[in-house]
């Protein structure tokens, strides 16, 4: 059995055997062979031997140069489809990934990064997002440009020269040139034109612009830059136009990725833990022997007669505006999670001296707040946040989750009763 020949092995997209340019070779010059004998047996000419030579000296060269350039388009095809693989394998591996990403801005960032070594012209690259009712532009992403001096300008989609150049429609990859002549003729004014020539490391003098549409709407706009003048071919459009519909494909997916992931592991309402993550986070928490832990159960003291009072709607505005101050001492530092109803819980490193005095902090802080409110067919009223209090319980956390939970309920309990036959 004859062994199949890898020609990928060799990057090389196709390749012609011996026998092949044999008969490439060996056909037209066996129709010469006869076209001449033919003419010679007519003519007898002596010199019809030479001009044979001749022509076949001509053809050889003419075949060698055919098959130079042939050759070279093939190798070119191959390097453009090691392109596409690339292409095709780096958002491949976002969509991997992407729940590794704290956010989307960081998802953002690694396709950029991508985009940028995926184009053999560019150098440094921005992907702007567009405000779907204002149309205002946010850089979200950057390399090789100060993000922070592109964010001190307020700019729209008009004035994008992707909506410029597309006559608004927004639907194909723009290739810039002459940026002078762009940014002369934009509607920015002076100062804010300085900022965007400032902002590369180096002066940008070509730009390859692609719309991102998600779900039918223009999600925002990559862009791929060059310190170069024409650093972007024919090919390297047709190219970006194929890596912007995947990372359109990988952003939408990362974006039910991570909407999953919300709805399996956060409240709804509080966005902050839900039970089932809180028992998953417990399991990873690092025991600090030198300052301790300790599991805090909290509950909101008058949430029924606040919904008796003002209704559901707004029993669920104190729940959000309690979950808001919790996290404002804790969410960075602390495990927290909304346990159910009106219960939170807490596992929290101490001192136990430090949680008091933020459990204090955490009072003091809705004190001082106001809720406004509204009834249907009624004015708006506030609500003060006096009216939000809580009562709570802490027990010493070693490791079981259960049994400290059972003394800190408890003790929360404790702590209600007491306020409760306080007022009474």
């Amino acid at each position: 059995m004859t062994p199949i020949k890898d020609s990928l092995k060799k990057k090389k997209i196709d390749s012609l055997d011996l026998k092949t340019h044999l008969a490439l070779l060996g056909a037209p010059m066996l129709l010469l062979l006869i076209v001449w004998a033919v003419f010679f047996s007519i003519s007898n000419n002596p010199n019809s031997v030479a001009n044979l030579v001749l022509v076949a000296i001509i053809y050889l060269l003419g075949y060698s140069l055919s098959y130079y350039f042939h050759q070279g388009r093939l190798n070119r095809l191959w390097e453009h489809l090691q392109q596409v693989i690339h292409v095709n394998d780096t958002t491949f591996e976002l969509v991997n990934i992407a729940n590794q990403y704290q956010d989307e801005r960081a998802f953002l960032d690694a396709l950029l990064k991508k985009a940028v070594s995926s184009i053999d012209g560019a150098e440094m690259g921005s992907i702007i997002k567009v405000d779907s009712q204002s149309g205002e532009l946010h850089f979200e992403s950057t390399i090789g440009i100060d993000i922070e001096k592109l964010r001190s300008v307020q700019f729209n989609l008009k004035q994008s020269f992707e909506y410029k150049l597309t006559k608004g429609k927004c639907d194909r990859v723009v290739v810039i040139d002459d940026m002078a002549n762009i940014n002369a003729h934009s509607s920015l004014s002076t100062t804010e034109q300085q900022v965007f020539l400032s902002a590369p490391l180096y002066p940008i003098r070509s730009t390859l612009s692609s719309p991102i549409h998600i779900d039918g709407a223009l999600y925002g706009m990559l862009n791929l830059d060059s310190a170069t003048a024409k650093a972007f071919s024919h090919y390297d459009r047709n190219l970006v136009a194929i890596l912007t519909h995947e990372a359109a494909n990988a952003i939408a997916l990362y974006q039910k990725t991570r909407q999953i992931n919300l709805l399996a592991n956060y409240d709804s309402l509080t966005e902050l833990y839900n039970r089932q993550r809180f028992e998953q986070g417990v399991k990873q928490w690092k025991i600090k022997p030198h300052f301790g832990s300790y599991l805090i159960v909290l509950d909101l003291d008058n949430l029924k007669v606040i919904n008796d009072n003002y209704g559901h709607l707004v029993g669920d505005k104190a729940i959000q505006t309690f979950a808001t101050a919790l996290k404002q001492i804790w969410h960075q530092k602390h495990l927290i999670a909304r346990y159910g109803g009106d219960e939170f819980i807490a596992l929290c490193h101490g001192p136990q001296a430090q949680i008091e005095a933020d459990l204090q902090q955490l009072q003091q802080t809705l004190f001082s707040q106001q809720m406004a409110i509204s009834n249907p067919g009624s004015q708006t009223e506030t609500l003060s946040t006096e009216n939000i209090s809580f009562s709570y319980g802490i027990a010493n956390y070693q490791g079981h989750l259960d049994a400290s939970f059972r003394v800190a309920d408890k003790m929360m309990y404790q702590n209600k009763r007491r306020k409760q036959n306080s007022t009474e």
